[in-house]
């Protein structure tokens, strides 16, 4: 599935909602780290494993996934797009889903998954890190500019990575163990189209 041309609904709601910021002392690079710390909190909430935490971590993880569209679209309008952004936001996202991965893990390190799950959340969390190299790579040889990323497979309005937003729902719903199997799953899924991707963009290039 090819990535969306347009940009995803989410990153048009921000695109609007950033514009008070625009002629603010806020920088791309403060949002970016706000962000993480949100992600890091939401996903240590989840590892603790209780009804709140779980709540309470979903909810957090998903609202800072919202606002990872801020910074770039911040960036954009404010002309502050810099190599160290780049970066920051491709850590600032591994490092979130990372961190998401193992701490749904330990959560369920006591459930009917016992050892896998564990060894699931480790799973996860490679692939996030994995992906993050790739996505990196597939940029270069598209040649891509600083303010610019691979996108995501996708389609009306919607990219894959939007699934993160039904972490919350299903969370209190009480869903949150099959929604971490699909995950843990679609992650491994996700590293192999981005090294198939990298694979045939490196094939037409030589």
């Amino acid at each position: 599935m090819p990535a969306m041309k347009d940009p995803p609904w989410d990153q048009r709601i921000a695109r609007v909602m950033v514009r008070p910021l625009v002629r603010t002392p806020v920088t791309p690079n403060m949002v970016t780290l706000a962000t993480l710390v949100i992600a890091l909190a939401g996903a240590g909430l989840l590892a603790v494993g209780t009804p709140q935490g779980l709540n309470w971590g979903a909810g957090l993880f998903v609202l800072a996934r919202f606002l990872d569209h801020f910074d770039g679209e911040l960036a954009r309008q404010s002309g502050k797009t810099s190599k160290l952004g780049y970066y920051l936001d491709y850590v600032s996202g591994a490092l979130s889903y990372g961190a998401l991965f193992l701490c749904m893990g330990i959560a369920f390190r006591d459930g009917w998954l016992g050892p896998w799950s564990i060894a699931l959340g480790a799973a996860g969390t490679a692939c996030a890190l994995i992906s993050m190299v790739l996505n990196l790579k597939i940029d270069r040889a598209q040649k891509l500019e600083d303010g610019d990323a691979v996108g995501y497979p996708g389609f009306a309005g919607f990219e894959l990575e939007d699934g993160i937003y039904l972490l919350a729902p299903l969370t209190w719903l009480g869903w949150l163990q099959p929604f971490f199997i699909a995950a843990g799953t679609g992650a491994v899924v996700y590293t192999l189209w981005t090294l198939w991707t990298l694979a045939a963009l490196n094939r037409t290039s030589t």
